[in-house]
């Protein structure tokens, strides 16, 4: 490709309204064009790196044993409701009506249209295990659309569903996606993890993210340094504690006039922050609850919904903590509330002793306060609080660390939850209707190329990994109008690179070397290959990596070893 004759709109500032790397280097770059909010076009250069990141994707899936189709954007509201997910989804569920006033919604993903084409294709155990994938346009309506291609309303999406007889196969299949998925990241020249999640809306048994690392990553994650384990904040298990040490204090009341907060308590008390309880007020299906956690600790929202009754948990009002405890926030505490309420401690906070809590007045908390002799034991224990980076590692081996992660793809264990709801049956072997089990596996191929930059990047542009670059090798010509001898050496050069299997863009527009440079920097092709009048008569090319901080004057058999061309 000549660049005279490819459309490159590249720009020096930063657009004001882009507010982290990916989004300003893809809009500077003119990768992207904004159409509305969340909305974008991909031009020639985007799609061009768009389409690298899917042919591998393909390719991975293919190998992996997955069949390519395709399902319709637009689906009935009859099929959603099947699964109960029409209501359930939420706002991010784009709804729309035709002429004949039917209702359907636009794809955010497709588990109710591909379990509908599952139950009216496949008949008998002999057509299992099957996967089927798509690589499809989905739509979510975020409420904050923001950082260009990272949260886009629209994007582009791969989306694979498998169905089998047995969870035992179905969980076969998951371990397959998951080497699929890590064959694939690998290739693409990326940093990444892969930790155990939440399933979120999609739902099912088990369920597992891969993350592109990046400081920017909107996800927490934790993992040991002594073991595999991985997990997103959201899932990430503390540790069990020790046994609780006996009381050695006697329960007393403390001044603490203005003092509303675990850390201006501990200060004011002269003490560590994890001699204090937190005390966060709630309500869940069995009413009041005050859930409890070590005062340098935060409460864990997924985990305390994921406990009996507290599915849909709400923060209590004034108005409840008043009626429940007699104070106001601030000083809140689980010793004699004024009426009963249900306590839910986390494991480290029953453990403890000659602890600090609110004393359900004004101005006072409690010191020295112990379980069963100050106030009953609590009502339910449970790992409710994030972990925190020094914490032991579950499994016993090493201790966590946090970094962060752009989620990048999900692989889910189904289960039967869509099937039993669509009534999507195959017979088995003795002729019985058998409820299939289904696998359900996205990558987001248009966040994996604004992640790709977020973890590649420098003051001067985007640092593609070279399987995502537009192309590997930018042959640059030194006033190619004036120098035909010069043209002919590039365009001989391009030619010999192309016919050696390395893609490659010649730089025939006629710019200055300085904006030249700066755009092929910016754009970020790995390889910078400078034909110039002085180099030829000196036999040699001006070569330049994208991560090396000097050009170097190469001969062609050097410039070729470099490229790696035998």
């Amino acid at each position: 490709m000549r660049l005279s004759r490819f459309h490159l709109h590249t720009s020096r500032e930063t657009p004001a309204d882009a507010e982290i790397v990916s989004h300003q280097l893809m809009l500077r770059a003119g990768m992207l064009r904004k159409l509305g909010a969340g909305l974008y076009t991909w031009s020639p250069l985007g799609l061009k790196v768009m389409r690298k990141v899917e042919a591998v994707v393909r390719e991975e899936m293919d190998r992996a044993g997955a069949l390519e189709m395709q399902m319709p954007t637009v689906q009935p509201r009859e099929l959603w409701e099947e699964t109960g997910r029409w209501d359930k989804f939420g706002p991010q569920l784009l709804k729309i009506v035709d002429r004949k006033q039917a209702q359907y919604c636009y794809a955010p993903t497709a588990e109710e249209v591909v379990t509908d084409f599952a139950r009216n294709e496949l008949r008998s155990y002999k057509q299992l295990p099957v996967n089927f994938y798509q690589i499809h346009s989905k739509f979510r309506d975020e409420i904050r659309p923001r950082f260009g291609a990272m949260r886009a309303r629209e994007f582009l999406m791969k989306d694979a569903y498998s169905f089998h007889l047995t969870p035992e196969d179905m969980e076969r299949e998951y371990r397959n996606m998951h080497a699929a998925y890590t064959r694939i990241f690998t290739r693409l020249g990326l940093e990444f993890r892969a930790v155990r999640a939440d399933s979120g809306a999609i739902g099912g048994d088990a369920s597992q993210e891969f993350h592109v690392l990046a400081d920017s990553g909107e996800d927490a994650l934790a993992f040991s340094d002594g073991s595999d384990y991985a997990a997103n904040l959201e899932m990430a298990q503390a540790a069990a504690p020790g046994p609780r040490p006996p009381a050695s204090e006697t329960m007393r009341k403390v001044a603490t006039p203005t003092q509303k907060t675990c850390e201006e308590v501990a200060a004011l008390l002269a003490i560590e922050l994890a001699r204090t309880v937190k005390s966060v007020a709630v309500i869940g299906a069995q009413g009041f609850v005050l859930a409890l956690v070590r005062g340098d600790h935060a409460v864990n929202e997924i985990k305390l919904a994921k406990l009996p009754g507290m599915g849909d948990y709400r923060l209590a009002n004034e108005t409840e903590i008043s009626e429940h405890l007699g104070s106001e926030p601030g000083f809140l505490g689980p010793v004699a509330p004024a009426r009963p309420i249900t306590v839910i401690a986390d494991r480290e906070v029953a453990a403890m002793a000659d602890f600090v809590v609110g004393a359900n007045q004004s101005g006072f908390h409690l010191a020295g306060v112990n379980w069963g002799r100050d106030l009953p034991e609590p009502d339910h224990v449970a790992d409710i609080r994030n972990i925190v980076a020094g914490d032991a590692s579950p499994d016993g081996a090493g201790k966590l660390a946090i970094a962060r992660g752009i989620e990048v793809g999900h692989v889910f264990q189904l289960g039967q939850k869509y099937a039993q709801a669509m009534n999507a049956t195959v017979l088995d072997e003795a002729g019985k209707a058998q409820v299939m089990y289904m696998g359900c596996y996205g990558i987001g191929v248009t966040r994996i190329v604004a992640a790709a930059i977020e973890q590649n990047h420098d003051d001067n542009g985007i640092v593609w990994p070279e399987p995502m670059a537009p192309w590997q090798v930018a042959v640059c010509i030194i006033n190619p109008k004036n120098a035909p001898e010069v043209l002919a050496a590039a365009q001989a050069l391009y030619e010999q690179l192309n016919a050696a299997g390395i893609e490659t863009v010649l730089d025939d527009r006629g710019l200055r070397p300085g904006p030249m440079f700066s755009d092929i920097e910016l754009i970020g092709i790995p390889h910078r290959v400078v034909v110039s009048e002085r180099g030829l008569n000196a036999g040699t090319f001006e070569y330049r990596g994208r991560r090396d901080s000097e050009a170097v004057a190469l001969d062609a058999a050097a410039l070729r070893a470099r490229l790696g061309i035998a």
